[in-house]
């Protein structure tokens, strides 16, 4: 219940606010696993691609989001929950291979799962190389990847602004991508970097920003 009507007054703002241009949300499969694959660009990004498609859709988030005792921080936690963020925190390896896991068993219950294969946001606006995380996800657990482009939340909230901006953007939908082919073969690592780099390209087809095959170092990461 909580979850529905955050929804529907989430995705009245979102548009009101953003006016976004939104194309091929129709392809989203209605029913069983399903996982957007989407470019980063900005924070919102996680936010406002689920208020596009008509199921429910979860996603990862900064586990520093979930914690606090204080009553700011306990409504902070409230709203992600309730819009399905999943918690994880990005400095462990360990965390980060168990959130895969929380994952996974979204789409076991045939539910839809959106992530950033780039890991992080993009802070040069070009689409960098993903990690295969996304590809173990869709082979193991026999998931249709939806190839996902948003354009114009970079503007809506550039690096290091606290607040979002009112600027049109544009949300594109690909046509769902099928890897049973590779049914069996999720533990092959050539496999999962094809498979990753399938998926990047048909975000790439779809932004039409520049690629670039290394991977986006958060700062401070070590290259």
């Amino acid at each position: 219940m909580l979850y529905r009507t955050l929804r529907a007054v989430l995705s009245f703002l979102a548009r009101l606010y953003l006016r976004p241009k939104v194309e091929g949300a129709e392809r989203v499969p209605a029913t069983g696993p399903v996982i957007l694959a989407i470019n980063h660009l900005a924070v919102i990004d996680s936010f406002v691609v689920p208020m596009m498609v008509s199921r429910k859709v979860a996603f990862l988030a900064k586990a520093e989001y979930f914690a606090g005792g204080s009553p700011r921080k306990a409504l902070v936690r409230t709203f992600f929950r309730a819009t399905g963020a999943i918690p994880v925190d990005r400095d462990n390896s360990r965390a980060a291979l168990a959130s895969l896991d929380v994952a996974g068993k979204v789409l076991e219950d045939g539910d839809a799962f959106a992530i950033h294969p780039e890991g992080t946001r993009s802070l040069d606006g070009k689409l960098h190389r993903g990690r295969t995380g996304v590809a173990q996800l869709a082979l193991e657990h026999n998931a249709l990847v939806v190839p996902v482009a948003v354009i114009g939340t970079d503007k809506v909230q550039p690096a290091g602004a606290k607040f979002p901006k009112p600027h049109r953007i544009t949300i594109r939908f690909g046509d769902p991508l099928d890897f049973s082919r590779y049914d069996g073969l999720a533990n092959s690592l050539p496999i999962r970097r094809a498979v990753t780099d399938e998926i990047m390209y048909a975000i790439l087809e779809l932004s039409g920003q520049e690629y670039v095959d290394s991977y986006h170092k958060r700062p401070g990461e070590a290259a």
